[in-house]
């Protein structure tokens, strides 16, 4: 017989964190669309919003995913990957 405080701890240990759990409904959705491989246009035109609104959204994105500015890395495939990671 296992004591349960060492069961819990092992189950605890094998979750893991969803890096999108901090995104909103719409943020996955169109952090979906990016996986898809759309652009921004065709992003704000299936989700009926402004282009403004989408670079916001996906600013949003970058920053919840913990992706800051970086010229040596594609914040947009980065999220990406993220996203198919989960």
């Amino acid at each position: 017989m296992l004591d349960p405080q060492v069961v819990a701890q092992l189950l605890a240990g094998q979750r893991r964190e969803d890096p999108l759990a901090p995104l909103t409904a719409r943020e996955r959705e169109l952090l979906a669309l990016m996986a898809e491989g759309h652009s921004n246009t065709a992003i704000a035109q299936r989700l009926v919003l402004s282009a403004s609104a989408v670079e916001k959204h996906i600013g949003n994105v970058f920053a919840k995913l913990g992706l800051p500015p970086d010229d040596a890395r594609h914040r947009r495939v980065l999220a990406v990957l993220a996203y198919l990671r989960a």
